[in-house]
């Protein structure tokens, strides 16, 4: 018996003892057998790779790739732009350091020149036809690169060509409220106004004075407006210092929308159909012509008429009055006209994109887009090499990584050198048009750095409210440049902050309302998250509406290196913080993008309306509940979510899991589109940010439909702001249906 129970142990134990052995190779064999994606597929950001990328990003490199950039003028198309193009191609197809794929992508457009041949004329003359007065045709020289023959004459891309002369009156910013005021006291059909620059856009000044009977426009930058009151060249403005010098003048594209004006909604492709030339909106219907402040000067300053209001008073140490029209009886410019003798040339061109990828190694399908564009009106060395500069070395340091084998992200990452942006977003609309189905559905954020450093004392950022906490995560590691122990976060707090609910005192960021640079079809057109990041100056310290060499032909590698940013250091913080940015948008497990944020902004622009609207609208029985209901509706969502992603292991969750709430975060923006909410605002569908002309911080389509309700004397103009309320619910509870657990 006692034998039996003996060998009966014995053989329960080796049983036993074979079970454990079986189980334990058993399953580390399963274990070493998995397949090698299911640690990547778990795998979220790495830290000491992001440390490793910004320690890397070198300020000489940025400095050297500006000195590259800037060498010749490179306006869109021309020879040095194509320089630019292979530049960019060759650093991007480098072996070493280059992208996994780069190419370029070509468009037909419709640009608009100066006719080299007959250069524009602004003269004033007498009843006779003698000239009294030219205005400079090209900006006065200082350093040699102002000498270069392809430096293109100051002109208003898009103006027509014509020939209008008349007297001349002074509009201030050429503003619809500038000219009706105007027009109370001076007749204004078959006069010339000059406007400064600022208060409207370009082109709208001329579409604005046109009803008026305004045959023609001048355009200016006021010292008031740009350089402090500063004038002299011999000792204030450059090459002195920052300030624009008095010939400097502004160019610019004079055209409302952005993107190929003869393609609208379609990439402008060889064989794309185009709209006849004589269909085109949203250009100046009259000739219009940018001048320096010399020139205004020796104009304004011999005015006569009526004292312009204290507003309309800029820098020169005249009185500003309205012109009477045309000049004082004293003056030697008396009885006299002001011509405009405009010769632009508009022509279809090809523009070049180059673009550039980085593969994801999990979700190849899912796209973070980097862009800045590449083409100048002179040399452009701050708009936009700047940006091209910064673009270059983070490519540089992330390619590297790549080859080497250290680093692949976990989503996909296109670079886009942007062609023809400064003709109005060009490049980047006609990519949008073209890859519209595939961008809508794949791309996870838009990150914009066209002018990286205005100057050098703070970052300002402006984007999605989703985008704000991997923006603060990633400025508080990156140090300020000459700020010992000071993050970016911490330098930036001082300069624009605001009070949060939920945070506390935090940096302000700015929002993307309008079509200032290639972020605007990205933005208004797809719904896609988007930001864009630069340094810039102290406001305290400026009243410059931008920094003063901006579009003019002093924007060049020593203006940028004296003035803006010596050392190159501020170029390397935004290179630092945007490629930080980068990498989280494309190596994170979850997107890190926060619902809540957005519901803050949504609240903060509700309680706004509220104080604004509420009580007008219900006089009007319009109900303002719809709208409320549906950001709370979008608060509960979000918090859900929220509650989700933080209550769940998501490293252990199945890959589905995460793959639904990333898309629900990723598609987010793409929820508040409504492409009839603005039919007179072309490729503007985003609900949220579309801009406006109301200038009150809330929801933009309301605050622009009770604008003009308000100014009109036709009760169907009420019914265009119940209308925009309901389109503004509606877009706001599909967007908080689309946080909620899937159905």
């Amino acid at each position: 018996m006692i034998k039996q129970v003996v060998i009966g142990i014995v053989c329960g134990a080796a049983v036993l003892t074979a079970g454990i052995l079986i189980g334990h190779f058993g399953i580390t064999k399963s274990v070493s057998s998995a397949p090698s994606w299911v640690k990547d597929v778990a795998k979220d950001v790495d830290e000491s790779l992001i440390e490793k990328f910004m320690s890397e990003v070198d300020n000489i490199q940025i400095q050297e790739n500006l000195r590259e950039l800037t060498k010749v003028p490179h306006m869109a198309t021309t020879p040095g732009d194509e320089k630019t193009v292979q530049l960019m191609l060759k650093r991007w197809q480098d072996k070493e350091t280059g992208l996994d794929q780069a190419w370029r992508e070509e468009y037909l457009v419709y640009l608009s020149f100066p006719d080299p041949k007959k250069p524009n004329k602004v003269t004033v003359v007498s009843p006779t036809d003698t000239v009294l007065h030219t205005a400079r045709e090209k900006e006065k020289s200082y350093p040699p690169e102002q000498d270069d023959p392809d430096v293109v004459q100051p002109y208003a891309a898009y103006s027509p060509a014509g020939h209008p002369k008349g007297k001349l009156v002074y509009a201030n910013y050429g503003k619809p409220t500038d000219y009706l005021k105007l027009n109370e006291t001076v007749d204004l059909r078959g006069t010339i106004a000059i406007t400064r620059y600022g208060g409207a856009g370009r082109a709208a000044k001329a579409i604005n004075a046109a009803p008026y009977g305004v045959v023609g426009v001048l355009v200016y930058t006021d010292p008031f407006d740009i350089n402090d009151g500063l004038m002299s060249d011999l000792n204030e403005t450059y090459p002195h210092s920052w300030y624009l010098p008095p010939s400097g003048v502004e160019r610019g594209s004079f055209k409302t929308d952005y993107g190929d004006m003869l393609t609208p909604y379609l990439a402008a492709k060889d064989d794309t159909y185009r709209i006849p030339v004589e269909s085109i909106t949203g250009i100046p219907p009259i000739p219009i012509q940018p001048i320096g402040f010399e020139d205004a000067y020796r104009l304004i300053c011999e005015l006569g008429g009526e004292e312009a209001p204290g507003l309309w008073q800029g820098a020169f140490n005249c009185t500003y009055n309205f012109g009477g029209p045309g000049f004082k009886n004293t003056s030697v410019f008396n009885n006299s006209d002001v011509k405009l003798d405009i010769f632009n040339l508009e022509e279809k061109k090809n523009s070049s994109n180059v673009m550039g990828v980085i593969r994801g190694s999990v979700e190849p399908d899912r796209y973070v887009i980097y862009g800045n564009h590449r083409d100048s009106w002179v040399h452009g060395a701050i708009d936009p090499s700047s940006g091209t500069s910064v673009m270059l070395e983070l490519t540089r340091v992330l390619g590297r990584m790549v080859k080497q084998g250290k680093w692949r992200p976990r989503r996909s990452i296109i670079f886009g050198s942007w062609g023809a942006e400064e003709f109005g977003l060009i490049g980047s609309a006609e990519y949008t048009e073209q890859y519209f189905t595939k961008l809508s559905e794949r791309t996870v954020a838009y990150i914009n750095v066209d002018i990286a450093v205005f100057a050098n004392a703070t970052l300002r950022a402006s984007g999605m409210p989703s985008l704000q906490n991997v923006i603060f995560k990633a400025t508080k590691q990156v140090d300020t440049p000459g700020l010992a122990s000071t993050s970016v976060y911490e330098n930036w707090i001082k300069y624009f902050s605001r009070t949060s609910p939920a945070h506390g005192h935090i940096p302000k960021m700015g929002y993307l309302s309008g079509a200032g640079s290639d972020y605007a079809a990205f933005v208004h057109y797809l719904g896609i998250s988007s930001m864009d990041l630069a340094f810039t100056y102290d406001r305290n310290k400026t009243n410059a509406r931008i920094y003063p060499a901006y579009h003019t032909a002093y924007d060049t590698f020593n203006y940028a290196s004296k003035y803006i940013d010596p050392g190159f250091v501020s170029h390397q913080a935004v290179g630092r913080t945007a490629g930080n940015i980068l990498m989280r948008l494309a190596d994170s497990l979850v997107l890190p993008l926060n619902c809540s944020d957005y519901a803050e902004i949504l609240e903060d622009y509700l309680s706004t309306a509220v104080k604004l609207y509420q009580s007008e609208l219900q006089a009007k029985k319009i109900s303002m509940e719809p709208l409320k209901r549906a950001v709370a509706s979008f608060r509960t969502a979000a918090t859900h979510l929220d509650k989700v992603i933080h209550g769940s292991d998501l490293a252990n969750e199945t890959p589905l899991k995460i793959r639904r709430i990333n898309d629900q975060l990723m598609l987010l923006d793409r929820a508040f589109l409504n492409p009839l909410a603005f039919p007179d605002k072309y490729a503007f569908r985003h609900v949220i940010w579309a801009s406006s002309s109301a200038g009150k911080p809330t929801f933009p389509g309301l605050a622009d439909a009770f604008d003009s309700a308000e100014s009109s004397e036709q009760s169907s103009a009420w019914d265009k702001v119940h209308y925009h309320l309901s389109v503004l619910s509606q877009a706001i509870e599909g967007a908080a249906d689309t946080l909620v657990d899937v159905i």
